[in-house]
């Protein structure tokens, strides 16, 4: 019988990992790179299927990162307004199963650079524990 070598983590609240902070440059760059592709590119609906995965899973990385520093403003601001607005659009397109095409890993690309710029702005509000 072989040995069970993978451990199970239960992470209701997402702190496992939490304070690492994230890899961002290289992320930047592929944003940058396919949002300068034209439908002329050429790559197969599965190469755009695994950029969509990359894409994707960042996103959902930086949308976590956004909410902490959110949950950090005080209730009845801007800041925390834009957040919340910007997290629930972020929860609606990254509800959508992604697809093998270029319109695809292009929005995600844009959702990716709003919460970066989401994340910034949040990272220097006023009111903002973390400042």
């Amino acid at each position: 019988m072989k040995p069970n070598t993978h451990t199970v983590l239960h992470d209701p609240h997402g702190l496992y990992g939490a304070d690492l902070p994230l890899d961002r440059a290289p992320y930047e760059r592929l944003v940058a790179a396919v949002l300068s592709w034209t439908d002329r590119v050429a790559l197969t609906p599965h190469d755009f299927e695994q950029i969509a995965l990359q894409l994707t899973g960042h996103a959902r990385a930086v949308a976590t990162d956004v909410r902490h520093h959110t949950d950090l403003l005080d209730e009845d601001t801007g800041p925390r307004a834009l957040a919340e607005i910007l997290l629930a659009e972020a929860q609606r397109r990254l509800s959508t199963p992604h697809q093998g095409t270029l319109h695809c890993v292009q929005n995600r690309a844009r959702l990716i650079r709003a919460l970066y710029e989401r994340l910034d702005r949040l990272q220097t509000a006023p009111g903002n524990a973390t400042t």
